[in-house]
């Protein structure tokens, strides 16, 4: 049977992972899959980034439809738009004019 995190509240998850390590069921990593593992988290860390603020001038029109949407999804629009910049600067969107 498959284990899901939200299974678990905080403690159960904590005595959980106690108990399996006891028990030997965890083992570290090793060689290439420990390898792996350490450049992925190196390239994750290498790629989160802090944030700048910048002005930005769109049309209040824009805004306010950008807003709606925002409110219709729950994403802040801020979020919106650095989620849409990231995926033209990454390749993923086109940009039509």
């Amino acid at each position: 049977m498959k284990k899901h995190f939200d299974d678990f509240n905080e403690e159960k998850l904590k005595e959980t992972l106690e108990e399996e390590f006891e028990k030997g069921e965890w083992t570290p990593l090793q060689g290439e899959k420990r390898k792996k593992i350490e450049f992925l988290l190196r390239q994750g860390a290498e790629n989160f980034e802090r944030k700048k603020p910048i002005s930005l001038r769109i049309s209040e029109r824009d805004l306010k439809l950008l807003k709606r949407k925002s409110l219709e999804t729950g994403i802040p629009y801020q979020t919106i738009i650095s989620a849409l910049i990231r995926q033209y600067v990454d390749g993923k969107i086109k940009l039509e004019l």
